[in-house]
């Protein structure tokens, strides 16, 4: 649910700062999946650490 948010954030601002809508999509597409990569990294690595 963050990942969305994030990358509708990110795609909204680049919007408002004029970028095209392919740009637009694609600084989006990259905020998504940077965030959906940075939660899995970090519950991946807490599972680890607590041995679940």
């Amino acid at each position: 649910m963050v990942a969305a948010l994030v990358g509708a954030a990110t795609g909204y601002l680049a919007r408002r700062d004029h970028a095209t809508y392919p740009a637009a999509l694609t600084r989006a597409t990259v905020a998504f999946a940077a965030t959906l990569t940075l939660a899995a990294t970090l519950t991946s690595a807490l599972a680890t650490l607590t041995g679940s």
